[in-house]
């Protein structure tokens, strides 16, 4: 599983999701991705089954490009325990995704292959996605890509 391999503070503050990416909207390295719709945390486990899954498919041809993550971590308390005596200890990892984020980016192979994959990779994921191309989010992004 994807984690920090050290961090600066060992529990952090829930924060908030409001508003559309402003960084990583746009695809930087493959032809084909895989774009939020929506805010939602996305857990390690599932950026490796959605990662295993689009391998899987492409029979490891190509190149996927993961762009997200997991670096705030998320607290829990024992069950059947009793309010207050501080935070919980930490449990698992989330990337922080918004609306306009590219998950993943698939290269190299045929159009038609990339596209079923990255379908297969967001049934994996707890929130709502689309595929763009390239040329799709260059559009949308004025052009900020090479």
């Amino acid at each position: 599983m994807l984690m920090p391999k050290r961090v600066k503070h060992r529990k952090v503050f829930r924060g908030r999701m409001k508003g559309a990416a402003h960084r990583g909207n746009y695809i930087a390295y493959g032809d084909w991705g895989l774009q939020a719709l929506e805010p939602c945390w996305v857990t390690s486990q599932q950026i490796e089954a959605a990662r295993v899954a689009l391998t899987r498919y492409t029979k490891r041809g190509g190149q996927v490009w993961i762009k997200i993550f997991p670096d705030k971590p998320v607290t829990a308390k024992p069950a059947e325990t009793r309010m207050g005596s501080g935070k919980g200890a930490p449990e698992y990892w989330v990337a922080v995704v918004r609306p306009g984020r590219i998950l993943f980016e698939i290269g190299g192979i045929d159009a038609a292959i990339a596209k079923e994959a990255l379908r297969l990779a967001s049934g994996k994921l707890p929130l709502k996605t689309k595929i763009v191309s390239k040329e799709q989010t260059a559009k949308e992004a004025g052009g900020e890509s090479k």
